[in-house]
Parts: C-alpha cells; structure tokens; sequence
C-alpha cells in the first residue's frame, strides 16, 4: 500500500459513533485489534492486530489478513494452514478502534497456530491467578513449535 490510507480520516464524536464512513482508529503502532469468531456459531476463534494494509486487504479480497507483531510482517491467515477465513460480516465498535470479523473457516477449520480450532482452549480457575487448565478442547492437528 502506498502512504495514503483507503479509509475515512477521523470526524467528530458524533460521526464517529453514529454515522455511517468508516475511519478505523489506529493505536500509536498503526494497530487496530482484531476480534475474530465464528460466522455460524459465534465461537471466539482469535483475537489479532491489523495494520491498515491488512484491514484494506480483508475489506478488498473478504479474507482475513492480520499484522504479525512477532514476525512483523502482513499474514493472510490460511495461507499455508489452509484455514483460509472468509469474512461473512466486518464489524466496527462505538470509536472504530476495534474491528470483529464473523468468519468461515476452511480447511481442518482450526485457527489455533498449536492446534486447535480457537486460540482460547485454556482457562484460569477462579482464585488460582497462576494456574492454567484445559477446557477440554480437542486438539485438531499436532504442531511442532
């Protein structure tokens, strides 16, 4: 992408929060975070980061691209899983700083990069703050870290 942005520039509150030109709101490393279930279930899958490259890209192919913070590099997430995330619905919240995308997956239909079909397949009890535990999710696929 070059250095102007597809997106709205950001209005007043009001346009904003009730009108109808999307202006994501980008935190100070050009970061919007990205909330991703599934489009028929509404299972929490992931929670990522899109830059405005990867945003523009989902809105334009209805895929899902995100931004790697650990890698720091644009990820079309199916890409060599082949869980491929075709967008069915993009959301934005009341100051556009958070998008949700309702997805359906391909592939084995995971989104888990160790295996599973959501990222969220452990939990923490409740007054044990250091303490994980299984949720009883199964595991799709084996993966080799």
């Amino acid at each position: 992408m070059t250095g102007t942005s597809p997106f709205a520039p950001r209005g007043t509150a009001q346009e904003i929060e009730e009108g109808t030109t999307f202006s994501p709101k980008f935190d100070r490393d050009g970061l919007i975070t990205a909330v991703t279930t599934d489009a028929k279930t509404g299972e929490l899958l992931m929670v990522a980061w899109m830059n405005a490259e990867a945003l523009a890209r989902t809105v334009e192919t209805g895929e899902a691209w995100y931004w790697s913070r650990s890698r720091n590099e644009l990820w079309h997430k199916g890409d060599t899983s082949g869980q491929v995330q075709t967008v069915v619905e993009l959301r934005t919240d009341c100051d556009q700083d958070t998008v949700w995308l309702k997805v359906d997956v391909a592939g084995d239909g995971g989104c888990c990069h160790v295996g599973y079909r959501s990222c969220f397949y452990r939990r923490v009890p409740k007054g044990e703050p250091a303490k994980l535990e299984a949720t009883g999710a199964t595991k799709l696929h084996s993966h080799d870290h």
